[in-house]
């Protein structure tokens, strides 16, 4: 390994874990909310309420802040809103009364927005055209949900709901790591994360919507997983937890091993396989008797789930070369709440047919996904060159201009399905 490219994994490996640190808040809000029932009394709709506010605050700016870093890059805003999200989660158990509870949970969730259209645009401009590199980013996200209700529940069930002030610590630490490192830039040939190039909206839009139906099954098995080990299969609570354990542990390694197999094969033919991945295992999981069987399907289930996520995060950004911070900011943010919004339509079927039928459901969710993703195409990444015959500084934003390229006046030519274009 050179000294690149040893810097290279140093910078992801810092960006993988500040991106654990911020999506450890939004992990933290599901893991709080029942112990404000039990200690505070709240309804069901104010915990609803809650949750609600944390993914408007989290998922509504996400693509507004992701234009502006891309206007202005702002350095520092990555580590402003990690420190943000974890001061309201973090104050949350503090405070008194449900209005500042709420405001405080909502401004946790508007940090994450902050977090992670900086955090993607400087995790790109690290990576550089790496898959596998930006597939660290991407499973410290993965590697931080895990972790909310791991370190979450023994805290909060020994000191209560005030025992959220604990958790300002791990922000407020990784926040002056990222505001120290503010200004190191990576050097060497596609360092930046603003290319050349014409965005294709068309492309990024059917993305967009492979990782939607991406995000509604995953929302859908990590809500209703426990307890359909709890109510259908007959387990205990110890085995229920595995149950998401292996969920949320098959997800890590399936973001993982994604950008690997992404820098061999081709992004778009590994965000194709693991869509369509999905549904068999979905189906495995569902129809596998016994409480420990099915464990295996259900960590074969999060890794098949996950295996487009750090693939699609990249792509995004390559559809909108110029627009780096907009793309992580759909990708990273919007696309992926809008599965835990469409969460209730799935509780609905569960009051009438337990979370066996969402179980039964979910296996044809990755359909539409699977027929979105035959629309994919392969992104043109020439480094200095266009996607077509237009000029390659054309919305190129705060480059300045250069001498024309080799390919200017050329026909736009595509890449090769299962080979990432260099």
């Amino acid at each position: 390994m050179t000294t690149q490219q040893a810097g290279v994994w140093r910078r992801m490996r810092l960006w993988g874990a500040a991106h654990a640190v911020d999506d450890l808040y939004q992990g933290l809000v599901p893991a709080v909310v029942p112990y404000f029932v039990l200690e505070r009394g709240y309804g069901y709709v104010a915990a609803g309420g809650l949750t609600l506010a944390a993914t408007l605050g989290s998922a509504v700016p996400q693509p507004l802040v992701g234009l502006l870093v891309d206007r202005r890059p702002l350095p520092w805003l990555s580590a402003a809103g990690l420190a943000l999200a974890g001061l309201g989660v973090g104050l949350s158990g503090l405070a008194d009364g449900y209005a500042l509870v709420w405001l405080l949970v909502l401004l946790s969730g508007l940090g994450v927005a902050a977090f992670h259209p900086a955090a993607g645009r400087a995790a790109r401009e690290a990576a550089g055209d790496s898959a596998g590199a930006m597939s660290v980013f991407a499973a410290g996200g993965s590697v931080g949900f895990f972790l909310a209700p791991v370190l979450a529940t023994p805290l909060l069930t020994a000191w209560g709901v005030r025992a959220t002030a604990v958790f300002v610590l791990p922000a407020l630490a990784m926040a002056a790591v990222l505001f120290r490192a503010r200004h190191r830039r990576p050097g060497g040939p596609g360092s930046s994360a603003v290319r050349a190039g014409k965005d294709r909206w068309r492309p990024f839009l059917v993305l967009t919507g492979v990782e939607i139906v991406r995000s509604v099954a995953f929302f859908g098995v990590s809500t209703f997983i426990e307890l359909y080990w709890l109510r259908h299969l007959g387990a205990s609570h110890l085995l229920a937890g595995a149950a998401l354990t292996c969920f949320l542990l098959g997800g890590v390694v399936g973001t993982l091993g994604g950008g690997r197999l992404a820098d061999r094969i081709g992004m778009v033919r590994t965000a194709q396989w693991g869509t369509a991945l999905t549904a068999p295992a979905l189906i495995l999981l569902r129809v596998t008797p016994g409480p420990w069987a099915p464990l295996l399907f259900a960590a074969l289930a999060g890794a098949m789930l996950n295996l487009p996520f750090a693939v699609l995060v990249k792509l995004g950004q390559d559809y909108l070369p110029t627009r780096p911070g907009t793309a992580a900011g759909v990708t990273l943010g919007l696309a992926v709440s809008v599965g835990g919004l469409l969460a209730p339509l799935l509780g609905l079927i569960a009051r009438s047919h337990g979370p066996e039928g969402v179980l039964a459901v979910l296996p044809a969710v990755p359909v539409a996904g699977v027929l979105l993703g035959m629309f994919m195409v392969e992104p043109d990444n020439r480094a200095g060159g266009p996607e077509t015959g237009e000029s390659a500084t054309e919305g190129r934003v705060g480059a300045p201009p250069g001498p024309p390229g080799p390919g200017e006046n050329c026909a736009k030519r595509e890449a090769p399905t299962g080979r990432i274009a260099g």
